[in-house]
């Protein structure tokens, strides 16, 4: 069909370039290739991306994009003078706080051949970038390892298309492996095969497009020898904590084992007695120098001391040894002064064969170990509770699925358990009811409901049937269906969102890094502290020893002034030491940020990282793309406006004989007509199109055959015809049609050419329609005007209200177009929109997004196309149409799983949630650390508050504890319905349609009013008086129009929405 409006060149250029398949399955279809380390065994995460910098850069963008924007990937090159960058994810366990992050990325960026390095404390990942010809990741573990933490690199649980590893048994030497070797890169679509003796493993790259996993294992085991798949870890077991939870709750019991006697000996101790202290049993010696009670003291720290305490020496030896310290250091550092100390007292008090038994500080390592166990118990179950939206999210990958064998007319010959990696693309997969679809596909046969809602967080089952695309890991809640998988491995859906929460989870929000850089210096000047709380002390003692005597009372009136002094000055440094706590700083952002990105994805909506999501509060300006943003992208038939009698030309006839002539055009208008006139004569079959001619700007013209087998099926159309009488103004057939018609359908001028006249009250109605920004297209059959198409991108049902929502949450919104001002202002005047740019090319958006970042505004940019993904870089927040391309995707910070505008009012007021619950827990952290170091180092003494080593450890674990307590309430988050959204918006009352006078228009960058001229009272009457006269031939117009909704409006834009198949 020929071009019947304008259409932006850069549309013209996004439908070349995307691929054909367009719906939420393939739409984060951006990979990341896989590149084998030292051995077999080991794989990392390569990327060979093309960098959305150039697609800005080519429309003109004036910044780079950000830097999580990963790209989509391609081949690489196939020659490089320098060998490029290369990625590994580790795995790594061991973390406690900000300053084991601090540690880690520090002392890597030291070595040799590493270029970056970003550690998640929550995610307990590391993204490494490397030189491969410096160093390898197996060597940058080891190097891990050595700083004290446990490290590994993280294999790729998702299984890999085009990338697999094979375990193989019944090799005996290395002519098995040659022969294994040879014939698999001797197989068409094999790229790379490696076959290790030593290990019985194979590693091999492939084609997934000519060869699958299943294929290769065949070959293998065609030779004469049995070929699996190797086994992988559980996909979410890092983010679980299990490990970390059995080791420090053994640690506690540990403790708590030893620490119970020494708690039961310091009661013992304050119960107040008539006897003098020094007569009470415990207190008799067995050897001068040495009593009963510092005897059991002894043991009992001696063996908390180098047992539960074991843990804490490695990690602060390793630490120090990199010149690092840390919170082990400091636990070190309190437990080991207060034993040293003892010891060596108590070993002096023995030599000088003293009357009396010192007093010691033996009790209090094993209360310090107690309670820090328990707070690092604690925090782990807490964390693991952070991180389980993505360990949901993971645990909906099926790990098999039933690969069926389909004979004549879909019959199953045989059925098949297939573990996923080895399923392939065009495999039919049989889905059970209450099973999980294990890829994404197209229904073959069978209806169901399934259940999307852990992935979309839409909670109404969705409808499937013949043709409807399914999602990984959405649950079959009713028939048995058969599904032809288009995406396995790592194109799932499913996986990518994976793939995009992980990778937000590891950023860090720019407060975060704040955090940590302070955290990193928290612990070298909490030793300060202490050592001045030491020599502060002792020197305060010896001056004036009554302040210390008055608040340190002893029970024991023999001991000696100085030991009294010295043993309050270590007492409030140890204290000092043991109630510091950077943890609760270091966990106050990442937590926050893990449970917040989880939640958004459970509600459908994915948030790159910490960035966006600190961001995402503080935007003022949304600017909306158009085409595919606020309306649905895709054209429709609005109102078919019948101009004939229906009882010489029925309305089923004019539709098959009009969807038959629009069948032969590629154009967008006539593929909605189309889709229209098939829906409405229910069949898929039309008649024969002959002397097919296109005119561009105006029209075609052919000859239509062979409808009669069409209307035989669409008599159910027949009784809605009756309805319809004839227009005086409109001349009308009244010979029996014959056989073949003779068609045009086009615009006014297309018609004038070809000697129809066009009535005015046609015309006029075409007008009406133009207004609203359709277009209005005409139909001649055999030379008489038979009706009108009205046809229209229709606006989405939620735009007006997010528009709404965002204006009462004080943030202005734009829509900028590359289409023309009179489409552009008609939808503006349906959604509430005041201000709109029109006409723009794609580096007029960047240029518009940075004239409004000068002004000091933060900007979101809302789109879905190429032509976006420029001003998606380039805003502060870039938030991406579920359903839009690759780049855009890509460029954004947000995607918008359900193509929900709503979502982007969600976005934000999760945002400001999260942000509020960040700020809370840096408060309580800083006033911890503010208020209980002084009151450790005695401060506020003369106030009466004096803690004990061992309150302060208490008091250090429940700030960590209680930090992400306090994150895990955003886990109560409740994204706001529809309905909660209708009702404010009545409540407010504002939310209506503006006129054409209330839109500010500009053309490109031209930043004019253009409104319509201020009328004067006299130009109003008028008005009135044309629309009342317009009305009235409307409403004969009326008589013989069917709309694509009778229950609606017929005037509406937001007609036509039929309860389809709902698309994410």
């Amino acid at each position: 069909m020929p071009l019947r409006g304008s259409i932006s060149p850069w549309k013209v250029c996004s439908v070349v370039i995307l691929s054909a398949h367009k719906g939420v399955a393939n739409c984060f279809g951006n990979h990341v290739g896989e590149h084998n380390a030292a051995n077999s065994t080991a794989q990392m995460t390569v990327g060979a991306p093309v960098s959305v910098e150039q697609v800005a850069h080519h429309w003109g963008a004036g910044r780079p994009p950000k830097s999580h924007s990963r790209g989509l990937s391609t081949k690489a090159p196939q020659a490089s003078t320098t060998v490029a960058p290369q990625k590994c994810f580790l795995q790594i366990t061991g973390m406690t706080c900000a300053s084991c992050v601090s540690n880690i990325e520090r002392n890597l960026q030291k070595e040799a051949g590493i270029l970056s390095v970003l550690v998640a404390l929550m995610a307990g990942k590391a993204e490494v970038k490397y030189n491969p010809e410096v160093i390898q990741p197996l060597e940058i573990v080891q190097f891990i390892q050595d700083l004290g933490f446990g490290a590994a690199v993280m294999e790729d649980y998702k299984g890999s298309d085009g990338d697999i590893e094979l375990v193989i048994t019944g090799m005996t030497c290395a002519s098995c492996v040659h022969n294994i070797e040879s014939k698999l890169t001797s197989t068409d679509g094999i790229i790379e095969a490696t076959v290790a003796l030593a290990t019985s493993k194979a590693h091999v790259k492939f084609d997934p497009e000519i060869i699958g996993p299943r294929d290769i294992v065949k070959i293998i085991e065609d030779i004469g020898f049995h070929a699996s798949v190797a086994q992988r870890n559980p996909s979410a077991h890092h983010l679980d904590h299990k490990v970390e939870i059995k080791q420090w709750k053994k640690s506690f019991l540990c403790s708590l084992v030893f620490g119970i006697p020494v708690m039961g000996l310091m009661i013992y101790m304050l119960i107040p007695s008539n006897e003098p202290h020094e007569s009470m049993a415990l207190d008799h010696n067995i050897i001068p120098g040495l009593s009963i009670l510092n005897l059991i003291f002894f043991i009992l720290c001696t063996f908390v001391q180098f047992l539960g305490g074991w843990y804490f020496y490695v990690q602060a030896y390793k630490s120090l040894r990199h010149r690092a310290a840390n919170m082990d250091v400091l636990i070190v550092l309190a437990t080991s002064i207060a034993y040293v100390y003892s010891v060596i007292i108590l070993v002096v008090a023995i030599a000088e064969k003293a009357e009396r038994s010192p007093v010691t500080f033996f009790d209090t390592p094993p209360m310090l170990f107690v309670f820090i166990a328990l707070g690092r118990w604690l925090e782990h179950v807490a964390k693991s509770k952070t991180s389980e939206a993505l360990a949901k999210l993971m645990s909906l990958q099926a790990t098999e699925a039933t690969v069926v064998t389909l004979g004549e007319d879909n019959l199953i010959i045989r059925e098949d358990q297939v573990p996923m990696e080895l399923v392939q693309r065009g495999d039919v997969i049989k889905v059970v009811p209450g099973g999980k679809f294990p890829v994404d596909g197209k229904v073959l046969e069978g209806n169901t409901m399934a259940d999307e809602s852990l992935i979309t967080g839409e909670a109404m089952p969705v409808t499937k049937k013949p043709g409807s695309t399914v999602i990984a890991g959405s649950i079959n809640a009713h028939g048995s269906v058969l599904v032809n998988a288009t995406h396995v491995g790592n194109d799932t859906t499913l996986a990518q969102i994976v793939k995009l929460v992980e990778e937000a989870q590891m950023s860090k929000a720019p407060i975060q890094q704040l955090a940590d850089r302070f955290s990193g210096y928290f612990v070298p000047f909490i030793i300060i502290i202490s050592t001045l709380t030491l020599v502060v002390w002792i020197i305060i003692g010896f001056i004036d020893f009554g302040v210390v005597q008055k608040y340190f009372p002893t029970p024991n009136k023999h001991i000696s002034r100085a030991e009294v002094i010295i043993r309050f000055a270590f007492q409030t440094s140890i204290t000092v030491l043991c109630i510091a706590c950077p943890c609760s700083l270091g966990l106050a952002t990442p937590t926050a940020v893990m449970v917040g990105t989880g939640v958004a994805a459970q509600n459908g909506i994915l948030i790159k990282g910490g960035k966006p999501l600190e961001m995402a509060h503080k935007i003022k300006t949304v600017m909306f793309d158009k085409t595919g943003t606020i309306t649905h992208g895709v054209p429709k038939v609005m109102r078919v406006l019948l101009l004939v009698d229906t009882a010489t030309l029925p309305l089923r006839k004019v539709l098959a004989v009009v969807g038959t002539a629009e069948a032969s055009s590629e154009h967008p208008l006539a593929v909605a007509v189309t889709k229209y006139c098939k829906e409405e004569l229910g069949t898929e079959a039309l008649g024969y199109c002959m002397d097919f001619q296109a005119v561009p700007g105006c029209g075609i013209g052919c000859k239509v055959s062979s409808v009669e087998g069409v209307l035989a099926h669409s008599k159910h159309l027949s009784e809605r015809a009756t309805h319809l009488s004839g227009v005086g103004s409109v001349p009308v057939q009244t010979d029996v049609a014959p056989e073949t018609f003779s068609v045009l359908i086009g615009n006014r001028e297309w018609m004038r050419r070809n000697g129809l006249d066009v009535p005015s009250a046609v015309s006029e109605a075409m007008a009406e329609h133009e207004m609203r920004g359709q277009t209005a297209v005409l139909a001649a059959i055999d030379g008489v005007l038979c009706g009108m198409v009205a046809i229209a991108d229709a606006v989405k049902q939620e735009a007006a209200l997010a528009v709404h929502t965002l204006r009462s949450m004080g943030v202005d919104v734009v829509l900028i177009t590359g289409d023309n001002r009179k489409t552009a202002r008609a939808i503006a005047t349906q959604v509430g929109i005041h201000k709109v740019f029109a006409e723009v090319l794609p580096s007029h958006k960047v240029a518009k997004v940075q004239e409004l970042q000068k002004e000091g505004r933060k900007v979101a940019m809302v789109g879905d196309g190429i032509n976006d993904s420029p001003a998606l870089a380039q805003a502060d927040i870039g938030i991406a149409i579920g359903t839009g391309t690759d780049v855009a995707i890509e460029a954004a910070d947000v995607v918008l799983i359900r193509n929900d505008l709503l979502d982007v009012v969600a976005a934000i007021h999760l945002s400001k949630r999260t942000v509020w619950r960040v700020r809370l827990n840096l408060v309580l952290a800083l006033i911890y650390n503010l208020v209980g170091i002084p009151i450790a180092a005695g401060v506020f003494m003369p106030f009466g508050i004096v803690l004990q080593p061992w309150m302060g450890s208490a008091a250090m674990a429940a700030s960590s504890v209680s930090v992400v307590l306090s994150s895990l309430q955003l886990k109560c988050y409740k994204k706001p319905d529809l309905e909660r959204y209708e009702a404010q918006a009545q409540a407010q009352g504002r939310m209506k349609p503006l006129t054409a006078s209330q839109v500010s228009v500009h053309i490109g960058m031209d930043d004019r009013w253009r409104d319509s001229p201020r009328a004067t009272p006299w130009d109003q009457v008028s008005y009135i008086s044309q629309v009342s006269m317009s009305s009235l031939k409307s409403d004969i117009l009326s008589r013989h129009s069917t709309t694509a909704d009778d229950s609606g409006d017929k005037w509406s834009l937001l007609l036509n929405d039929r309860d389809e198949e709902q698309r994410i």
